[in-house]
């Protein structure tokens, strides 16, 4: 007599057996899985489609650490120190060039060609993929045609930061204000950031090009989710480019003024300088710190973990910024910026003073300090974007500020590139750079604070 299908027997004891051991491998993924979707789909996001942009930067930031963890793990490490800054400084001048081109291109292009946001994220994760594709067989020996290839991934990289910058006003709920909606991004890509450096290094194991050939199958998922935004990510209906009709120029000119970022009031512009040289002091430590702690590590530890220490305090500090900035009121965004430009300048200072008497502290305080800052002062010019932007005009903003900051970070890198690999030295200038920032703007954004903001000039 046939036993029958799921009965007894040894066949179906091991086919019961397979499915309880399968659910109960599945159990944790799936039970994490439903929290962060609980937590990314609150307030309104599910319902807005914001939901669905958050999990997709937690894929574009996954991608871009795998990409990260490959180029680091071999090409960093596998050459003389000096050699590698000479790869590098060639490598960050070839990049000004197109950031140079991408600053006063993008933001007018979203403008005139708002229908194509969904593709063009589409684009820049899809271009990685392949990108990544392309370095995986000559990752391992460190060669020239890596550059092209990384310059092409960092700019596709960038460029989905600017579209992604002018997206989220599109899918905000009314539940949610921008700075929050911002932190709840930024945040998963914090995570995502994370988790997939782990993940990279372990497929580094298998060999130098397994995290590129990673890179390649989160990035071609990226492509496809964000093919699946809601469609209002590419409406434009009651958008307008912020361009200035009447006032100072306008008015003496009689003419309008040509669009740009100097046409969203001085407050927006006191606080971009701000985020500004905040930003390129991020750029400078990112690649001073990798070069120095490379050839002088920190105190008992090697090349390797000293960087991995200033990664960690530098990627603390700005979960905990983001943090802050997610339970922070949209109101009074002057005088946070203003605060962390003081923050960051005295901790700079400090760290000029005592580098040479205590270098593991300095270094972790400044790279902590420099993230807890950058996350909130970005936040802070996002809330006066929201509050002094008109609507029409705030995503053409949000995409010229974003591609006016990645600029800054290139700017800062590369004069980390050319300074001598002296602590000291790089203390100053860090503190120089942050000195600079607070003289053009710190006066602007005390004095709006005191006011309650400063409203954009009338546009058209």
């Amino acid at each position: 007599m046939p036993v029958p299908a799921g009965g007894g027997g040894a066949e179906g004891r091991a086919r019961r057996a397979g499915r309880v051991a399968g659910r109960a491998l599945r159990r944790p993924f799936t039970g994490v899985a439903r929290r962060l979707r609980r937590v990314t789909h609150a307030h309104g996001a599910g319902e807005s489609g914001l939901a669905k942009l958050i999990e997709l930067h937690a894929v574009n930031s996954a991608g871009d650490m795998m990409i990260t963890v490959a180029l680091a793990s071999t090409v960093f490490f596998s050459v003389p120190t000096n050699e590698a800054r000479g790869r590098v400084a060639l490598y960050l001048a070839v990049t000004m060039a197109p950031f140079a081109l991408l600053a006063p291109v993008v933001g007018p292009l979203l403008d005139r060609v708002p229908h194509g946001r969904r593709a063009a994220m589409a684009g820049a994760m899809l271009a990685r993929a392949l990108l990544a594709l392309t370095m995986s067989g000559a990752v391992a020996g460190g060669g020239l045609q890596l550059y092209p290839a990384a310059l092409g991934v960092l700019v596709a990289s960038k460029a989905y930061g600017v579209v992604r910058s002018a997206v989220v006003p599109r899918l905000l709920p009314p539940r949610i204000s921008l700075v929050k909606a911002n932190s709840r991004v930024t945040l998963a890509g914090l995570v995502a950031t994370g988790l997939a450096a782990p993940a990279g290094a372990g497929l580094h194991l298998l060999g130098p090009a397994w995290p590129l050939y990673g890179a390649f199958v989160v990035f071609v998922a990226g492509t496809c989710l964000s093919l699946s935004l809601p469609h209002k990510v590419d409406s434009a209906r009651g958008e307008a480019r912020a361009r200035l009709a009447s006032g100072e120029a306008g008015a003496a000119g009689g003419r309008p003024v040509k669009a740009g970022l100097r046409t969203v009031g001085p407050s927006v512009l006191h606080g971009l300088q701000a985020n500004a040289a905040l930003r390129a002091l991020s750029g400078f430590l990112t690649f001073f710190l990798a070069f120095l702690l490379r050839a002088q590590p920190l105190g008992g530890l090697g090349a390797a973990a000293s960087l991995g220490l200033v990664a960690v305090a530098a990627g603390a500090g700005n979960a905990l910024g983001t943090a802050v900035g997610a339970w922070l009121k949209a109101r009074g965004p002057e005088p946070i910026v203003a605060a962390v430009l003081g923050l960051a300048l005295g901790v700079t200072v400090l760290a000029a003073v005592f580098y040479g008497v205590m270098a593991v502290v300095v270094v972790t305080a400044v790279a902590a300090t420099a993230g807890l800052c950058q996350a909130l002062a970005k936040l802070s010019l996002d809330a006066m974007i929201q509050r002094d932007v008109p609507e029409g005009v705030r995503t053409s903003a949000f995409a010229r500020s974003e591609t006016a900051l990645q600029l800054a970070w290139v700017v800062g890198g590369a004069i980390g590139i050319s300074l001598p690999l002296i602590g000291v030295v790089g203390m100053v200038v860090a503190a120089g750079l942050v000195a600079v920032g607070a003289a053009l703007a710190g006066r602007g954004l005390l004095g709006a604070g005191r006011r309650g903001g400063s409203a954009a000039p009338r546009v058209a």
